[in-house]
């Protein structure tokens, strides 16, 4: 057993009882050295968990696969335990506390038997920042303990900033105990009892079952965005699935924006964007979470409470975003991707060329004449942010970044604009209420259907999602508030033979450059039913084998069609029935009848 690291009465206690409760055969406490993290990786490789890469391809880094019945988030089995079923909303999961509890302490009982617990102690945010909150995960997983020290700030400077103040309480297991000289598996799990559960008036959390992912890397989407959100309406602050990035024009003029897009709409990719416009320059500062809080200006004011990216692998190339690759050079963990004879990785989407030998994520042998995946589509690179090429110099700022605008965005491949801004931030919470995406395979349900995901917070919003639309409205009722301005893009609008009618990747620098110019009125736009549009002329095609005719086309309103989309529009509000607050109601409203007189 480690040294306790901490005299706070409250994790002292919580440590004893769940110590009592899951019986581990140890108990060690995180200090978050690299003399720690050796040791954790090497226990991992010894239990056949981990592969050490080729330390000239990768250094300090490490391959595993989970087991398949393991690979991702399980929105299934995701719970919301508020008192009253009302306050986890029609968009959650809801569990009685009481009885949920009764069930987890009747799994989690003897659970840790043969294994060591780790406890945990993290900051989700830049150390001592008063945005940043302070969690402890208790988990039996050496793999979490290792992905936690990249993915946040772990260890014994946590307990000392701690001191005696409050924490989230997380706890964690694989549920799979061991009995005296049992051998243990590469990838414990316990398949048929998975369980992710938030107690939001506790704001604690409880997962059983699950190694993967955001099941078990509590910080991230369980705490940093279903707690987090729950926390923030209460305090008056934002909990957001968005990126943050910095924009720089050539005259050395620098603003910050935050972006939500749901999976599949090139978040990472628009965080670590590498311009074509000479001379403009964009800056990482997150590409998944932020949390803004009002400064003294009045101005939000954001930070990313994550240390580390927990990224999708397939697909990211050094085409599509060479400064993710670029980040993934050494000291990351890599799951489920495939694995070359020479020690490195490979995914769909890495190079043109497929290798003609892998061993593909089950640990089957492949080639490019295989009918499965060499990686899992949900296969993750976990990599520290700050070898990030283009890590903004103020990511860990602990006053955070000021936020002038915020986008949101679907992928829509018909008669959604390129890019509109709001009228105000009443718009701007309607524009995120209705951001969506259409299903393009009938694998995925049926071809067209509109995939609603507002805020692109569905899956992690931690109460009544209606509550949580009024809580935007009401932000921007704050007294002596400077709001960012809101805008909508859509990156995926195709033309009648299903050709992308925008290039995208470095190419939308041209729209982040109208929004930059937006901030400060210095780029025009003129008023249309959906919001200010760029005039001709105000979207800079400078280089571009794109004319201006080909974007007024993907800038049109479609009236006939939008008057549809109003119809789905209210059709999705029912769901919050009377939840939905009524400055909603109002701006659909309003929006219907601009069209009709459009």
């Amino acid at each position: 057993m480690s040294d306790t690291l901490t005299t706070n009465k409250k994790l002292l206690a919580w440590v004893k009882e769940v110590e009592q409760l899951c019986s581990p055969d140890s108990v060690y406490w995180c200090n978050g050295s690299q003399e720690e993290y050796t040791m954790l990786t090497d226990t991992l490789v010894k239990s056949g968990t981990f592969v050490k890469l080729n330390e000239d391809k990768k250094p300090n880094s490490f391959y595993c696969k989970s087991d398949p019945a393991d690979v991702a988030r399980v929105e299934d089995r995701t719970f919301i335990c508020s008192e009253k079923p009302e306050d986890a909303g029609p968009t959650n999961n809801w569990f009685d506390p009481k009885a949920m509890k009764e069930k987890l302490n009747s799994l989690f009982k003897g659970c840790m038997k043969g294994r060591t617990m780790y406890v945990i102690p993290f900051s989700m945010g830049p150390l001592g920042s008063d945005i940043a909150y302070i969690g402890v995960e208790i988990t039996d997983s050496a793999y979490v303990a290792c992905s936690l020290r990249i993915t946040t700030r772990m260890g014994k400077k946590v307990l000392d900033i701690l001191g005696d103040g409050d924490f989230v309480p997380c706890l964690h297991s694989v549920g799979v105990p061991l009995k005296a000289n049992q051998e243990d598996v590469a990838w414990p799990c316990n398949a048929e009892n998975k369980y992710i559960v938030h107690f939001p008036e506790e704001k604690a959390i409880w997962s059983f079952g699950s190694g993967y992912g955001g099941n078990a890397l509590l910080g991230k989407k369980c705490f940093a965005l279903r707690i987090a959100s729950y926390m923030a309406r209460q305090e008056g602050w934002l909990a957001e699935h968005m990126l943050i990035l910095g924009i720089t024009n050539p005259e050395g003029e620098k603003k910050y924006m935050a972006a939500a897009f749901p999976s599949a709409c090139g978040k990472t990719n628009l965080a670590m964007l590498t311009p074509s416009l000479p001379d403009w320059k964009i800056e990482t500062v997150g590409d998944d979470i932020a949390w803004m809080k009002f400064g003294d200006d009045g101005k939000l004011y954001a930070i990313n409470p994550e240390a580390g990216f927990f990224g999708v692998a397939p697909g990211t190339s050094m085409h599509t975003n060479p400064n993710a690759i670029l980040s993934l050079h050494s000291n990351s963990i890599f799951t489920n991707v495939a694995l070359t004879p020479d020690g490195d990785v490979w995914w769909e989407g890495l190079t043109k060329e497929k290798p003609a030998k892998l061993t593909n994520w089950l640990g089957n042998e492949w080639t490019p004449d295989s009918s499965e995946y060499a990686a899992h589509p949900n296969s993750r690179f976990t990599a520290p942010a700050n070898q990030c090429p283009v890590i903004d110099d103020r990511w860990e700022d602990p006053k955070g970044v000021p936020i002038s605008a915020i986008l949101f965005g679907g992928r829509r491949e018909s008669f959604v604009p390129l890019v509109y801004e709001a009228f105000d931030w009443s718009h701007g919470t309607f524009m995120g209420s209705i951001v969506s995406s259409e299903q393009t395979a009938a694998s995925e349900g049926k071809v067209g259907n509109i995939c609603h995901d507002p805020f692109a917070m569905l899956p992690f919003c931690g109460y009544n999602m209606g509550d949580y639309f009024q809580h935007w409205l009401d932000i921007g009722k704050k007294e002596g508030a400077h709001l960012p301005k809101i805008f909508y893009v859509n990156w995926f609008r195709k033309d009648e033979n299903g050709r992308f009618l925008w290039p995208g990747f470095g190419e939308n620098i041209r729209v982040l450059k109208w929004i930059f110019g937006r901030t400060n009125e210095a780029a025009t736009a003129e008023k249309t039913a959906l919001g200010y549009m760029p005039t001709k002329g105000a979207i800079d095609l400078t280089d571009m084998d794109f004319t201006e005719d080909e974007l007024r086309k993907i800038l049109n309103v479609d009236k006939e069609r939008w008057l549809a989309e109003v119809k789905e529009i209210r059709e999705f509000y029912k769901k919050f029935e009377n939840k939905l607050p009524k400055g909603l109601t109002k701006q659909v409203d309003a929006l219907e009848l601009r069209l009709k007189n459009s």
